[in-house]
């Protein structure tokens, strides 16, 4: 568990670049507890109406692809783009729904059914859709976030300021999420593996577990989060910790290999236009929040506090730091020793298996 590679510390050092990359911002997620197999999600899902004109270009009237789209409650591009109906405006001849998953183990088991084609998943859940005994055929295609402050450990007594405090203490995460990764990691790292009760709760359920003492710490995201910290609750440690041990977690796009084969040109087009989210984060922070905000029914100032947490890499910074290369194979295949580990996957495949896990093509297109 406390092992070092190398490789991981490069990733480390590339992590600080993109942080470094959005100075200018921060100055302006199956184990997990989840939606029953076959829901369809579990928040409103359905078509969205374009809004906006398309912002890449001109519209693309070929594509008549048929699309699911898997979304989250994170504050990232992806939700920017639904809110603004880009990918409707660009394609208007496609025929697009989004479904809204609450966690990436849930959006995995729509993945497994057969429900949705692309969407969001954490770093933790796609390697473990890719692996034994689950064998989901998808490849990762975009980065939407780099998670940094987002997810973090918070406290109920203030008194206990460390990991150390914890031990003997009883700890809620969403099992298999990018959360309980890192929790897991710096456990590690601290020689505690072991020595604190670790709660499979999903987010919405940490709370009111929270609020009755059932638990005395956890390691969740935003909306949970900001609640847990808005109630007193103490923050001591983050993802971006967990980074700067070399264990990155990130949100992924995911999309299932034979979708991809098909439509090639959807493909470079739903690039193109994340990559313009992604940079309306890091350049116009204060606009991009809005509809983001629409989205999660909160406003942009909270919104902007969220964007801190994360860094959004455009295109060309994820093609030259994870996709141009062995790097993003690398870190599926780490994510899988660590599952293995853990017991959350039968067992790591083989180092080409990852590789083959990675989609480039739209984002040499867009990003060169």
């Amino acid at each position: 568990m406390t092992t070092r590679t190398s490789t991981r510390r490069t990733r480390t050092l590339t992590l600080a670049a993109l942080l470094a990359s959005v100075t200018a911002l921060s100055a302006c997620g199956a184990g997990k507890a989840e939606a029953p197999a076959g829901d369809a999600g579990d928040g409103d899902g359905g078509s969205t109406a374009a809004t906006s004109d398309c912002p890449v270009g001109e519209p693309d009237e070929s594509i008549e692809t048929t699309v699911r789209i898997d979304y989250q409650s994170i504050p990232n591009g992806d939700l920017l783009v639904k809110q603004e109906g880009l990918l409707e405006a660009c394609m208007p001849n496609a025929d697009i729904s989004w479904i809204n998953f609450e966690s990436g183990g849930a959006a995995i088991q729509g993945f497994g059914s057969n429900s949705v084609d692309i969407g969001l998943a954490g770093s933790s859940p796609s390697v473990k859709a890719m692996s034994a005994p689950l064998d989901i055929d998808v490849q990762t295609v975009y980065i939407f976030d780099v998670i940094g402050e987002a997810e973090s450990l918070v406290v109920k007594d203030p008194s206990i300021t460390d990991l150390a405090g914890l031990k003997g203490k009883k700890v809620a995460v969403p099992f298999s999420s990018t959360a309980h990764f890192s929790l897991l990691k710096v456990l590690g790292d601290e020689g505690m593996t072991g020595q604190v009760d670790l709660v499979n709760l999903s987010p919405d359920a940490i709370v009111a577990a929270f609020d009755r003492g059932e638990v005395d710490a956890a390691w969740t995201w935003a909306p949970t989060l900001t609640q847990l910290l808005d109630d007193g609750a103490t923050r001591i440690m983050s993802n971006a910790d967990a980074a700067a041990l070399g264990f990155a977690t990130f949100d992924l796009a995911i999309a299932k290999r034979d979708f991809i084969e098909a439509n090639p040109a959807f493909m470079v087009m739903w690039t193109r236009i994340q990559d313009y989210a992604s940079t309306q984060i890091q350049q116009h922070p204060q606009e991009a929040a809005v509809p983001v905000a629409a989205e999660l029914g909160i406003t942009p100032d909270q919104v902007l506090q969220q964007f801190k947490g994360y860094t959004y890499p455009d295109a060309k910074t994820q093609l030259a730091d994870y996709y141009g290369g062995q790097e993003m194979a690398d870190v599926l295949s780490e994510t899988a020793t660590f599952l293995a580990e853990q017991g959350e996957i039968d067992e790591v495949a083989d180092p080409q298996h990852y590789a083959d896990g990675v989609y480039s093509t739209a984002l040499e297109e867009v990003g060169q």
